[in-house]
């Protein structure tokens, strides 16, 4: 699995925002998240890893959690945070993360404090984007396009119901059982149940749309077309507000920025900030991907020391290289204490793969492996991908000196003579419904 950013702290006047650094691009991208954000698990889900990283391709990205969320500092006791205040967390993470200028990507509940931001700071502004957002919720007598009270009392009370929600803000992942479990312990780290619901109510008060005729940044500003969270009238009353303001109406019926179409919104953003667009996909190849793992590492090095295991390990890495080149195989990278390799066939890739285990039990060690096949992403001299994190959990259930692999490469190896034991159903970590895993009979 791709490695994810170090998560850092700026120490604000009122408190520490967590926040994260990625990519490589020649200016900044600050993202503004929904309220109900973690940085620390968010590389957990394959779909949100997938968005980030290609923001990452063409910009570096700053991402935070608002304080009283996430791994930020909690706001005071019995106090609710104002826009005013999480807006100014947008300042300090910026200061923290050295840059002057960024471009601003609000989106959900965040599109708010990016607009206010952009409004209040337009030196620090290079550029705004507004994803599925709105700059005031409520219909009022001179903003007939927000939502007339009994909708307003309607919604809160779908918020209090965890089926209701998701349904609302991700109808299109909303039968995903494997999903909609993730996000349930994604939302239970992210923000306290009781906080959430007093900050939708809360929220639904706030009217930044004074500050849209302030905003002078180049804005772009898209919208699902059929959101049922947050209409899109309100994503068109900001770019009619926003002078020069470019928008994009998009299908779908999701807010959250990551589900549904992901390459609709991403190559929008690329195009606006950059004046190109890249390929929607990165480069994709069908492989069988092998992920090893030492048994009981920590409890090994203590054991040892440091520099015993350091050199144990070297000669792990060289034996496994050796036994991955000669079944055709191609070492992605060594993980520390496993590799991560990657096989055109997937009956070599687990031939290889009970070789190195009988191989380095002469080392004094055991492995445990994991192998899945499926459309692998090619970065560089990297992978990704969901085959990739199938893979790695798969690996997750396997025992010392077992050798586990998905349904989908037991039946790729029919007639190939290799014997399996079921291991029968089991949900994988972040990923939808359930698989069923089997043992290679070494």
């Amino acid at each position: 699995m791709t490695e994810q950013p170090d998560t850092l702290f700026a120490d604000g006047p009122e408190g520490r925002v967590a926040y994260q650094v990625w990519g490589s691009g020649t200016f900044d991208l600050l993202l503004v998240p929904p309220w109900v954000w973690t940085i620390e698990v968010m590389w957990e889900q394959p779909r949100i890893e997938r968005y980030l990283r290609r923001l990452g391709t063409f910009c570096r990205v700053i991402a935070f959690d608002m304080r009283g969320t996430g791994v930020s500092d909690p706001v005071p006791l019995g106090a609710l945070p104002t826009l005013e205040q999480w807006t100014d967390d947008v300042r300090v993470v910026l200061d923290a993360a050295h840059s002057e200028q960024a471009a601003i990507m609000g989106t959900m509940e965040g599109a708010q404090m990016a607009v206010l931001f952009a409004g209040l700071h337009p030196e620090r502004t290079r550029a705004l984007i507004v994803l599925d957002g709105t700059s005031c919720y409520r219909r009022r007598d001179d903003y007939p396009v927000g939502l007339p009270e009994h909708l307003v009392t309607a919604s809160k009370e779908v918020m209090d119901r965890e089926d209701e929600r998701f349904a609302l803000v991700g109808p299109s992942l909303a039968a995903d059982g494997g999903f909609r479990s993730w996000w349930s312990h994604f939302e239970r780290l992210s923000i306290p149940p009781t906080l959430m619901g007093q900050m939708f109510r809360h929220g639904m008060q706030w009217d930044v749309r004074a500050a849209l005729s302030a905003i002078s940044a180049p804005t772009l500003v898209m919208h699902r077309a059929d959101n049922r969270y947050i209409l899109a009238s309100g994503g068109r009353y900001i770019a009619e507000h926003v002078d020069g303001a470019v928008y994009r109406e998009l299908a779908g019926d999701d807010s959250l920025f990551f589900a549904g179409d992901q390459d609709a919104s991403l190559g929008e953003i690329e195009a606006f900030l950059t004046g190109t667009r890249s390929a929607p996909e990165h480069d994709r190849v069908l492989a069988t991907v092998l992920f090893t793992d030492v048994v009981s590492s920590t409890q090994q090095v203590a054991r040892m020391g440091d520099d015993r295991w350091r050199d144990l390990i070297d000669l792990h890495d060289r034996l496994a290289a050796d036994h991955v080149s000669r079944f055709r195989g191609r070492v992605i990278k060594n993980t520390g204490d496993g590799i991560l390799a990657t096989f055109d066939g997937p009956a070599r890739a687990i031939r290889c793969a009970a070789s190195i285990s009988h191989a380095v039990r002469s080392l004094g060690i055991e492995i445990r492996a994991g192998l899945h096949a499926g459309e692998v992403e090619l970065r560089g001299d990297d992978i990704g991908g969901i085959a990739v994190h199938t893979a790695a959990r798969v690996m997750g259930h396997a025992g010392p000196g077992e050798i586990l692999v998905s349904d989908t490469v037991k039946d790729l190896v029919i007639g190939s003579g290799l014997e399996f034991q079921d291991k029968g159903g089991h949900e994988l970590r972040g990923l939808e419904g359930q698989r069923r895993l089997f043992a290679h009979s070494a």
